[in-house]
């Protein structure tokens, strides 16, 4: 909107009160056909913006339908990329006026006239952010067309990033019948910088796809820092838009990847049939040369629209958002890979032999408390035995010498068995100074009895107590 210049074209007063509870402040702006102002909630000390018709434009009524047809527009799409109509009501004049969310910042019309062109980011987020809202809003049957970079307002947020909103559903076109005559004034045709060539032959038989023109144009213009069309008359700028193409993006901004300069090109083809056929397909073309949540904004576009959209690919287009975002693009969608697996099956592995080798070692403990032989498929079969009498002492492995059984009481008091050449003597003793600690770690074989010793002998106290006592202790336990 430019800058209110009179004061006398606004319907209403700086400090007025409307309807009992907005009080006006200021007058923020004025467009073809209406004034905005800002104004304050006087119930909730909520700032807000009002948008009147001018006085010029009270008279007609079919300014007077397109204004209520925003209202009901804006109402209808929920999307966080339009501006929230709070309220509607009417002057005593009859002229309507329209409650909307106050919003500070400027529109993308003032940054280009500031800034010139956009990095390629930046601009592709702009244009994802539209195609926002213009997915629930062609989901609705209603076609925008009068997309344009002064629509297209960047309002500032606390302690957030600033979004895009659609302004100016005016002259939109809903599925509905409205009524006749409606497009006919000069009025409501649009910005002719933005619009497409069926629009310009008429404005009533178009869809989607005149919003995807002017969104390309947008998108011409953010990148270059000027519209692809020119013109000092309304004739000029028809006949341009016609009958002569743009000059190539690449040839005004060579630094643009030629995907992105086709994607454009592909917006701005005069025949619709050749352009993208919904702004879900626009918008995963542009993705790959958006910032790292392009591709939020095209599931949300794809799921809003109900189509099947299919991701950007890593082969053609992610080499393209690498080009165009830099390392950002990079760290967030490189290869980026989840935690190895190998430890946790190594972990499982062996927590799968320890609980086999302690079954073995419980199943043939078992057994021999119960005077039977373990069974020939048990862990402990599997293992070498003890060898024969006489022969020579063979070292046994250490899992099998810690599932050996521990001599039965049986056994003479004191007497060692033969064979045991590679333990060590104090075997016992240390048995005996430890018997919580359950089983040795490591014990003899079993082997041929030994002889019976001399009747004289004195007994001894049998050292296999305590160690059975530790045994039992580690069986409870």
């Amino acid at each position: 909107m430019r800058p209110m210049s009179s004061p006398e074209i606004a319907p209403v007063q700086e400090g007025e009160i409307l309807d009992g509870k907005y009080r006006v402040e200021r007058v923020l702006g004025v467009g073809g056909m209406g004034v905005v102002v800002a104004a304050t909630h006087l119930a909730l000390n909520q700032r807000v913006a009002i948008k009147f018709l001018l006085p010029a434009a009270v008279g007609n009524p079919q300014v007077i339908e397109r204004f209520a047809r925003e209202a009901r527009a804006a109402v209808r799409i929920q999307s966080e990329h339009v501006a929230r109509v709070i309220d509607v009501g009417t002057l005593p004049t009859g002229s309507p006026y329209m409650v909307m969310e106050f919003l500070e910042g400027n529109d993308l019309a003032e940054t280009i006239e500031k800034g010139g062109a956009m990095p390629v980011p930046q601009a592709v987020s702009y244009v994802l952010q539209a195609c926002e809202a213009l997915a629930e809003a062609h989901a609705l049957g209603i076609v925008h067309r009068d997309l344009k970079p002064a629509n297209l307002f960047l309002a500032r947020r606390a302690g957030r990033d600033s979004i895009v909103k659609v302004l100016d559903f005016g002259i939109s076109k809903m599925s509905e019948a409205g009524p006749s005559g409606l497009t006919q004034t000069s009025a409501v045709m649009g910005s002719p910088y933005y619009m497409a060539p069926e629009q310009m032959m008429s404005s009533k038989d178009v869809d989607a796809r005149t919003d995807i023109w002017a969104l390309g144009i947008i998108l011409y213009e953010l990148l270059t820092g000027s519209a692809p069309f020119a013109g000092d008359t309304m004739a000029e700028i028809v006949f341009a838009v016609t009958q002569r193409d743009p000059a190539p993006l690449q040839a005004r901004r060579p630094d643009v990847p030629q995907e992105l300069a086709d994607v454009v090109s592909r917006c701005l083809t005069r025949d619709p049939s050749q352009r993208f056929p919904n702004v879900a397909k626009f918008a995963a073309a542009l993705a790959p040369f958006g910032p790292p949540r392009s591709d939020v904004s095209v599931e949300r576009i794809s799921r809003v629209l109900g189509t099947s959209v299919p991701p950007t690919g890593p082969d053609e287009s992610r080499p393209h958002r690498m080009q165009a975002t830099g390392s950002s693009w990079a760290n967030s969608h490189a290869g980026v890979r989840g935690p190895s697996k190998a430890p946790l099956v190594v972990a499982m592995a062996v927590g799968a032999l320890v609980l086999l080798i302690g079954v073995g070692a419980l199943w043939r403990v078992m057994h021999q408390r119960a005077g039977a032989p373990p069974p020939a498929s048990s862990l402990a079969s599997a293992l070498p035995s003890a060898p024969p009498p006489g022969g020579p002492a063979v070292p046994q492995p250490t899992v099998a010498a810690a599932l050996a059984p521990l001599p039965e009481p049986s056994a003479a008091p004191g007497a060692r068995p033969p064979g045991t050449g590679n333990a060590s003597p104090t075997a016992a003793p240390r048995a005996q100074a430890a018997p919580a600690r359950g089983r040795p770690l490591a014990a003899a074989p079993a082997a041929a009895p030994a002889a019976p010793p001399p009747p004289a002998a004195a007994p001894t106290p049998a050292p296999a107590a305590p160690a059975n006592h530790g045994m039992n202790m580690g069986m409870k336990e």
